[in-house]
Parts: C-alpha cells; structure tokens; sequence
C-alpha cells in the first residue's frame, strides 16, 4: 500500500500535521489534483491507515456541509514509519561499551559514543557542503536537513526553533528514558559541533509522543 509513492508522501504529510487535513491540502501536498488525492486516500482509508469524517477543519464554520477530512490511526504496521533507526542505537551502545574507559560508567561511556557519531556526521557534512559561518537560522536549516535523513523529523516551529516529532528509538526509548534521552541529545550535540553550529544548542525538553530534544540558540551565560 505504501510502496505507492503518491500515498507514502500523503500519509507521511497527514500523519505529521497538526490537526485534520482535507482533500485539497492533502492534494496540494504532493502536487496531485484534488479527485486523484481523493481517490489514494480512500484507498489508505479502506485498509485502516487512515480514518475519515466530515468535520470542519481549524475551528472553522461556513455554510454547507463539512468537508472530508482525513487522521492517521493507531494501526501498527510492519513498514517503519516513523522511521525508526535501532540499529544506530545498538552501534551506540556497542560503541560505549567497546570504548569504555577505566573508571568511566557504562552510561558515559555511551553518551561520549553517541557525541563522537554525532560529531563525525557533523563534520563529513561540514566539509561536503561547505556552509561558512552559521548564525542560528542557517545552522537550523543544516541541523534540520541532517536529522530529517536520521528519523528525527524535525518540524521548525519558528525561524529559530526547531521541535524533533519522531523519536527513531521509539519504542526502547520508554524501556530506559533517562539513557536514551541523554543518548539522543548527546548525538544531537556532536552533530552540532561537528557541523561548526556553535550557535545553537540542543535542549532536552522531554514531550509525550515525540523527540526529547529540541534546537534552539545557544544561550549566552551572563558573566557578573
């Protein structure tokens, strides 16, 4: 069902939005005509990807009926999406533990593995796109495109705030939260490093549903 690209971007679009999505905004995601987007939708309804009703969309009221709107379901399916990424974990964890030193705890040890991939991704990234000197708008927009590539689905909620929706460690994430929290923002760290975007940091700003890290602009520490 899926493998249809057209239906891959429109779920992928309409599980990501905020709230309902009619026809046309789904339509006018993929670039389709509004009778063809229908048509996929009723086909990811009818296998219970999707649910449908008419409800107005955004608290909005106009004369007439309701138009169809479309939310994705809990159906779990064997396709990843999100997209998780169990296997960086696990090369994280391996990491830390090959790499332990002596008197160093397991946990730091994993936390230094997950900055130095992060890192590492950041500078190979660095040196093929050769972005310059990054304000904290720019190296949003470089974060942003490196971790969409990672599962995080970053969303920039603001020009200088950027919210990552999908955990790709779901769902080993609620077996030990504290660890793969502190995994996560630590990989997302060294990426900033290794990307030169000292002007940002990433927050832990743990959310129900959702990444615990956020981008923000680094803040200045206030000197007496």
């Amino acid at each position: 069902m899926l493998s249809d690209d057209l239906r891959h971007r429109m779920y992928d679009y309409i599980r990501r939005a905020d709230g309902p999505v009619t026809r046309d905004e789904a339509a006018e995601s993929v670039g389709i005509s509004r009778k063809l987007a229908a048509f996929h939708l009723e086909k990811l309804v009818a296998v219970g990807l999707l649910s449908a009703s008419y409800t107005q969309p955004n608290g909005l009221r106009r004369v007439g009926r309701a138009p169809k709107v479309y939310r994705p379901t809990d159906l779990s399916i064997q396709v990843s999406i999100p997209r998780r990424e169990h296997d960086l974990l696990a090369d994280l964890l391996l990491d830390g533990v090959r790499g332990q030193r002596p008197g160093e705890s397991g946990r730091d040890s994993a936390l230094r593995a997950a900055a130095d991939r992060g890192r590492a991704l950041g500078d190979a990234h660095r040196d093929q796109e050769r972005p310059g000197r990054l304000g904290a708008e720019r190296a949003l927009t470089y974060a942003a495109r490196m971790l969409e590539q990672h599962g995080f689905e970053p969303s920039r909620v603001t020009p200088t705030l950027v919210r990552l929706r999908n955990c790709p460690f779901h769902p080993l994430a609620a077996k030990d939260p504290d660890l793969v929290c502190a995994i996560n923002q630590a990989f997302v760290s060294g990426l900033l490093d290794g990307l030169g975007a000292a002007t940002l940091d990433a927050n832990l700003v743990p959310r129900p549903g959702a990444c615990c890290v956020e981008l923000a602009p680094a803040v200045t520490p206030v000197t007496a």
